[in-house]
This record gives structure tokens, sequence and C-alpha cells, in this order.
């Protein structure tokens, strides 16, 4: 059975916001090597489209960013979206029964499936299918955006701690 984890790079007050920060080197290494082993990502449609860039090539990326938009690419996705009638490769569109069709993710594969979008994280925590929470979190302080938590979340216990990369902590929780 899959494991659902819901992680994102966050801010130290709590926001999600991909312009704002970016992760180091290292930390972005680590990015490259969660895509390429995961068994694949469910997204809201808003991340969903951002991370549809990774779609192009582009002739001034370095060896690491055209090694993440390949993981990228070759990673199997899920798209919960009602607006979207369509969505790129290796991706398929849930545009009903969500709940339903995740439970059946989560049956069908071994491994972990990350979830991509706070949105979408409290969608589903509501419904009680988040296994795991990853905060990557960053020593920025943003004030404002799209928070991790989207909403209330059960209690949380720590699992885990460890930094990755010049100034990121990996925070792991887990409902308690």
């Amino acid at each position: 059975m899959a494991r659902l984890v819901f992680d994102m790079n966050v801010s130290l007050d709590g926001y999600v916001d991909h312009d704002k920060f970016m992760p180091d080197p290292e930390l972005f290494r680590h990015w490259i090597e969660v895509v390429r082993t995961a068994t694949g990502q469910i997204y809201g449609r808003k991340l969903y489209e951002i991370m549809r860039y990774w779609e192009q090539d582009d002739p001034d990326w370095t060896d690491d960013l055209r090694e993440f938009a390949d993981a990228w690419r070759n990673e199997r996705k899920w798209v919960v979206s009602r607006t979207l009638t369509s969505v790129g490769p290796n991706a398929t569109l849930i545009a009903d029964d969500v709940e339903g069709a995740v439970r059946r993710l989560k049956d069908e594969f071994e491994g972990e499936i990350h979830v991509g979008g706070p949105v979408l994280a409290q969608g589903l925590t509501d419904l009680g299918l988040v296994d795991e929470y990853r905060l990557y979190i960053h020593p920025v302080v943003l004030g404002q955006g799209a928070p991790f938590f989207a909403g209330p979340r059960p209690p949380l216990r720590v699992t885990a701690h460890e930094r990755i990369g010049g100034e990121a902590i990996r925070l792991t929780c887990v409902p308690a």
C-alpha cells in the first residue's frame, strides 16, 4: 500500500512560495531524488500548472535543472481538477470522486505518492488520507502567502528532523 506524503519548502512563518526563496544546490539535488524515487505525485490544478514549466527545454538550464526536468517528466502524475479538461504527458486527470480515486491509488501502488499543493493536501487531510507531512523549513520570513497548512490539522507527532543543505531543516510529522 502506498503512503501519501505532503512535502514542500516552507518559510519560518509557515508559507510556501516558490518565487520568494529557492533551495540551495544540495537541497535541490535532494528534491531531484525525491521526484526520481517517488511512485508518483498528486497535484492540485494550480501547482500542476506551475510545474508544467518543466515540460519545456531551456538551453540555459544547468545540468541539475535538466536532471530535475527529466525526473519530473518521467514521474507518474495525477491531477485533481474540476476545471481542466486535459493534462500533459504522464498525467491522469481526476475530476470526480477524489476520495475514491486516491484510495484506489493507495491500494494499487507501493512506495510514496507525494501531494502537491496545500489546498489539495487540506482536502486529503480532511478525508484522513495523508500519512505524513514533511516541512522543509527555510530561515525566511514572508509574512504572507499560501500557508503550508491550509486549515486545521489533527494533532501531529514529530518522527524525524534533519538538516538538508546549508539552511533547510526537514521536519517529518505523522498524525498522532
